[in-house]
């Protein structure tokens, strides 16, 4: 009866991954509403991937909003929508992420990918590639999809819940001369939208089963991938460096950990599976 939700600043060490599906207290009641809910809930996911898929942005973003979904463009991209061949980086929340750029850009994007679900995969309303883990490999390959039109890179390489960003990739500042910065953020109610066990292609699904999804996606200015403040400088270091800004404009902390580090943590694995 005295229980609270104890503040972030009280946490005996920073909580930056965890697991499940629940994103509530299971209380009596609140565990209640959520049975009584997952009949309507899974036929609304049903009826909301169906949207996404089959029609276009134009009719399906107020729709998806009538539906409850709701959505924030922080920074209008419409200095970048001629930009057919742009390269944009974005922390990553969910496999969706792709999917609310391309509706904010008004047309779809090619996003690279590591091991998601074949189900997903052929679900998406967007082209998704997967990457090899071959560091060469992997940049002959962006560089060919962003010559053929706009592209997605998630840096992190994987999705991380909480107030923090895993460590970037720099491969992204070894394809293009300039990328287009792109700070997300999602919240839901009841169900998280990300998972480390082999059911992956839930995600999608229990991120739409929540009764109000939000995303906000802001659009920051092109940066050129050699230059920090008119010093050149190292791939490496601009990864680094667009770290701390996504997280500046999110509030979010920075950290070293990786997408290895956070599937040995929760799931004994590389996160190669």
């Amino acid at each position: 009866r005295k229980w609270s939700v104890l503040p972030r600043t009280e946490y005996p060490k920073p909580l930056i991954f965890h697991d499940g599906r629940i994103a509530f207290r299971p209380t009596p009641i609140s565990t209640l509403c959520m049975f009584l809910w997952m009949p309507l809930a899974f036929l609304l996911a049903i009826a909301r991937a169906a949207v996404f898929i089959f029609l276009p942005y134009i009719f399906s973003v107020p729709l998806l909003g009538f539906m409850g979904m709701h959505s924030r463009v922080i920074t209008s991209p419409r200095s970048h929508q001629a930009a057919r061949r742009q390269l944009y980086i974005s922390n990553h929340r969910t496999l969706l992420d792709p999917l609310y750029i391309s509706a904010v850009l008004g047309h779809h994007v090619t996003a690279t990918t590591y091991s998601v679900s074949r189900i997903s995969e052929m679900l998406s309303p967007v082209r998704t590639v997967r990457l090899t883990r071959n560091r060469e490999q992997d940049k002959g390959l962006m560089k060919k999809l962003l010559h053929e039109g706009a592209l997605v890179v998630c840096p992190e390489g994987t999705t991380c819940r909480e107030p923090y960003l895993i460590r970037f990739s720099p491969l992204f500042a070894e394809v293009s001369e300039d990328v287009v910065p792109v700070a997300l953020e999602s919240r839901v109610s009841m169900f998280y939208g990300t998972s480390t066990s082999k059911l992956k292609f839930l995600d999608p699904l229990c991120f739409l089963m929540n009764p109000f999804p939000r995303y906000a996606v802001e659009f920051m200015e092109k940066v050129a991938t050699g230059w920090i403040g008119g010093n050149k400088c190292s791939s490496c270091e601009i990864a680094n460096h667009l770290q701390g800004e996504i997280g500046k404009r999110l509030g979010f902390e920075c950290t070293s950990f990786t997408r290895r580090d956070k599937y040995l943590m929760l799931a004994s694995n590389d996160g190669s599976l």
